[in-house]
């Protein structure tokens, strides 16, 4: 496991966190004077919506604060070697390398067998239940 001292941490906070911002809001820190190694990502997940009558509070930061001094692999966090990134763009998104994939899409045409196939099931019953009146 690698030392705390040794990252530099960027922390992902859902949208709907600051009112106002209009964007995403990620929290990047660094140590001065120490070349960027690797990169510990967390991402926040308070639980609840957050936003004007539902603020951030000490409690939805102590996970991310206990979690620092270790900066562990887990559901919601993970480490990107500095090795690893583009020398081009050194692009810092943030993508849960520990999240479940997404499901794929269905395509248009697969939704609109599947809504016509619906429709004549339901013409059927409609059909069966005029017959029974």
């Amino acid at each position: 496991m690698l030392e705390a001292a040794e990252l530099h941490t960027i922390l992902d906070y859902p949208r709907g966190t600051f009112q106002g911002a209009g964007v995403k809001t990620v929290v990047l820190f660094f140590e001065k004077g120490a070349p960027t190694r690797d990169i510990w990502f967390y991402q926040l997940d308070p639980g609840r919506s957050m936003g004007k009558t539902n603020p951030l509070n000490d409690d939805d930061l102590a996970e991310f604060v206990e979690l620092q001094r270790t900066c562990p692999n887990g559901p919601k966090s993970w480490i990107v070697h500095r090795a690893d990134l583009d020398d081009d763009t050194y692009d810092l998104s943030v993508k849960n390398l520990n999240a479940p994939e997404a499901e794929a899409l269905r395509s248009p045409e697969e939704i609109i067998a599947d809504m016509l196939a619906r429709d004549a099931e339901t013409a059927d019953i409609l059909e069966n239940i005029r017959w029974m009146l």
